[in-house]
């Protein structure tokens, strides 16, 4: 191959497809011109920017603009390789028509990896079936700081809940043949004041202990193809450029062999943003030094930037060919280079393409399965936080609902589903999905009442206009429904998504003013949130009758949340992030240590409103007969315990089991304590189980003061949880013998198996 020919593998073209099934045309953007492909396409093409993710289209004829523009490229290029073509599926496959899932942060509230898996099989089988290979998802990140704007694209503050989850979503989206894209490796999360692209200040440790395990075990397990670099520095070095990561850790020590690809203009902003480039040529040899094979989303830095840098002899030609070869395997596993390849995809595989009026409508990408997985998940994730025993409401006459929220569509839908992302962007285009209104599933769910729907505010807004007629709709009212919570955009343009950061947690625009005129009322009052990050609720914490947490909970969220209301669906889901008791305690996470907690040696108090992992029911669960039958183990060895759990309510429910470790002492400063193991146990009423723990050593593992990762000798407590702030049941143990080393191969879960038992009175 020359020169042009190997450098076309490592660039994408941004395209938007043709509504009428024509070949697609270049998506204009700010940040860097389009492409020309007639200069292009003759010397081959790496990826195909999302076909279906930047207009709206149907998908069919989306299906069928993506093969005529791969007949395109494989005729154009000598080699006739295809091209691979990317999509966004963050919550669900971002194009016109597809199901809406619920975001991650609510992947993380259902604490059910199996689920996940399963959501992400059916993601990746619609994508796959209209000709992409690629997936810009999951998201790793570990929540350090509330306030960041994509909280939402995250599944939680705990590196193992988020390890477990997205190491779920890799194995179902691999499984449907969809290369799974980790992201944002490593530290985005944890920029300054919770601002997007901020600087990170994280030393090696809380990288290594916190931020990094879930790529680890995703690496490990998942087995995923791809990895996106973060757009931040961390300690002056941005992720993009940084060889210690991309190529030392990543592929030396973790044994990843995939394409790293870049984020989109991430290669640029080595020279606009952080100033360690000169120029685009600069940039794109110290990417392609670092580790990046792929640059995305369009032709830029890698194009003639990095041809005229190897022509003059700044960046070896041999760093183009080691990109190129992960670039050409990758392609080769996904079948673009075997002499037989057949670039029409599955949906149109008995259609035909000379007729594309009877094509559209053809394809369904949110058929009853994925609706039906899509409700399930959505049930699963919604928190109950608070109920003083007015929930589930028993046949309410009147209801107020009350609230910005009330009456959107799309209050239920993340930044980064389509209708948001992409559909804002078009006036006048049709959903393409039924979105439920939070009123519509309470006329639903209540047949029998008589419903009053105020606004009150608007979501951001400052005007307060409509507090009388909430105030008088509430005294008419048997019971208030407050509607509150986020509007997802982007940059700025929602209160929530990439871009949409908030300097304090407070509810978005007048929504604390209208919760606390309902308060005033005296009416029973339950707020229940849509939203894509936790906010203080102020009074609601003590006065409300309830508060009902989703964060954007997708297309069947609102008849879920409405469902949870009912008692149709008993809650199961349990806090992802932890609820801050004031607006301005950030950055604050579970994982704290000593100093971290509250004390008189500061005025201000981060101890939050409800924690990690809190969460309750309508069921009750009896936690007893703690049985530890290895107390004491080598740190080679492991722990060895039992207990049973009881359903004590009247109706099925789900518990969810928490593991917690404590280290009392150690060499270096340890979280008071972190969550390693977890599982849904559902149980009918009056039945019990009998859980079995087995706790390797290697759980207590954290990094030394030399930075290798070791288990010490000495006390250790589990404390087996209903949350991170209600321990039922503790074990002290002990670990004997040397401080042992261990790496990337050690052990990263407890083995729970859970015994059914007979009830009560049984022979």
């Amino acid at each position: 191959m020359t020169l042009r020919e190997k450098t076309a593998q490592l660039v994408g073209a941004w395209v938007g497809a043709d509504p009428d099934g024509e070949e697609v045309a270049p998506h204009q953007h700010e940040m860097a011109p389009p492409p020309d492909l007639d200069t292009l396409l003759p010397f081959g093409l790496g990826q195909l920017t999302r076909p279906f993710g930047t207009v709206p289209v149907d998908p069919a004829l989306g299906a069928l603009s993506l093969l005529r523009t791969q007949q395109r490229i494989v005729a154009a290029n000598r080699f006739g390789i295809p091209a691979l073509a990317h999509e966004e599926c963050l919550a669900g496959f971002a194009a016109w028509g597809a199901t809406a899932y619920p975001v991650p942060l609510s992947w993380g509230a259902a604490f059910d990896p199996g689920l996940v898996r399963r959501m992400a099989a059916a993601i990746g089988r619609d994508m796959r079936s209209v000709g992409v290979h690629q997936g810009l998802a999951p998201v790793l990140d570990v929540v350090r700081d509330a306030r960041w704007g994509r909280v939402e694209e995250t599944i939680g503050e705990d590196p193992y809940l988020v390890g477990t989850i997205a190491t779920a979503y890799v194995q179902g989206l691999e499984s449907a043949g969809i290369v799974a894209t980790l992201k944002h490796f490593a530290g985005y999360s944890a920029s300054r004041a919770g601002r997007n692209l901020a600087p990170v200040s994280m030393g090696p440790r809380e990288r290594a202990d916190v931020i990094l395990p879930p790529f680890e075990m995703a690496v490990r397990e998942g087995r995923p193809r791809s990895v996106m670099p973060a757009y931040t520095d961390t300690d002056g070095l941005p992720s993009a450029a940084d060889q210690a990561l991309l190529t030392g850790l990543l592929r030396d020590t973790w044994g990843f062999t995939g394409t790293v690809v870049a984020d989109y203009f991430g290669i640029a902003f080595l020279a606009t943003l952080h100033g360690v480039a000169e120029d685009r040529s600069d940039a794109a040899g110290l990417a392609l030094a670092g580790g990046v094979d792929v640059e995305l989303p369009t032709v830029d830095a890698f194009g003639q930037p990095l041809f005229d840098a190897v022509v003059a002899g700044s960046v070896p030609e041999r760093l183009i060919d080691r990109a190129l070869r992960r670039v050409l395997v990758q392609k080769a596993e996904l079948g673009l280079l075997d002499a037989d390849w057949n670039p029409v995809p599955a949906v149109l595989a008995d259609a035909d393409p000379g007729d594309p009026a009877a094509l559209r409508g053809l394809v369904d990408l949110d058929r009853p399965a994925n609706r039906a997985l899509a409700t399930e998940l959505a049930e699963q994730a919604v928190v109950l936080l608070r109920n003083d025993g007015l929930l589930p409401l028993r046949n309410p006459a009147r209801i107020a609902l009350i609230g910005p929220n009330a009456e959107e569509p799309t209050a239920v839908l993340g930044c980064y589903s389509f209708p948001v992302h992409v559909g804002s962007q078009h006036p006048g285009t049709p959903l393409g999905l039924e979105l439920p209104t939070l009123r519509e599933a309470l006329a639903a769910e209540f047949t029998g009442a008589e419903l009053r729907t105020v606004l009150g505010v608007t979501v951001d807004g400052e005007e307060t206009a409509g507090l009388a007629e909430a105030v008088e709709a509430a005294r008419w009212a048997d019971v208030v429904v407050l509607a509150l919570g986020d509007r997802a955009g982007l940059f700025g343009r929602g209160t929530s998504g990439e871009g949409c950061d908030v300097e304090s947690l407070e509810l978005p625009g007048k929504q604390r003013e209208l919760l606390e005129a309902v308060l005033d009322v005296g009416t029973p009052a339950v707020v229940t949130l849509l939203a894509g990050r936790p906010y203080a609720l102020g009074r609601a914490v003590t006065e409300a009758a309830g508060i009902v947490q989703c964060f954007f909970p997708g297309e069947s969220g609102t008849t879920a949340l409405a469902g949870v209301l009912s008692g149709r669906v008993n809650p199961s889901g349990r806090l992802p992030v932890s609820v801050p008791a004031h607006p301005g305690v950030q950055p604050s996470t579970y994982l704290a240590a000593r100093l971290a907690q509250a004390g008189g040696v500061s005025s201000t108090d981060p101890t939050p409103a409800f924690g990690f992992g809190h969460g309750l029911g309508y069921s009750e669960f009896s936690w007893s007969a703690l049985a530890v039958a290895t107390a004491e183990t080598g740190t080679d060895g492991a722990f060895r315990l039992a207990f049973e759990l009881h359903n004590t309510g009247t109706r099925a429910g789900t518990e969810v089991v928490q593991l917690y470790l404590h280290d009392p002492v150690a060499s270096v400063v340890q979280p008071v304590q972190r969550l390693i193991g977890y599982r849904r146990i559902p149980l009918d009423a009056g039945a019990g189980c009998r859980v079995e723990l087995t706790v390797p050593a290697d759980l207590a593992s954290f990094t030394g003061r030399d930075g290798r990762r070791v288990v010490e000798p000495g006390a250790l407590e589990l404390r087996i949880a209903a949350s991170s702030t209600d321990h039922r049941l503790t074990a002290t143990l002990r670990l004997t013998g040397p401080v042992r080393p261990v790496d990337h191969t050690r052990r990263l879960h407890p083995i729970v198996t859970v015994h059914a038992l007979a009830p009560t009175g049984a022979p």
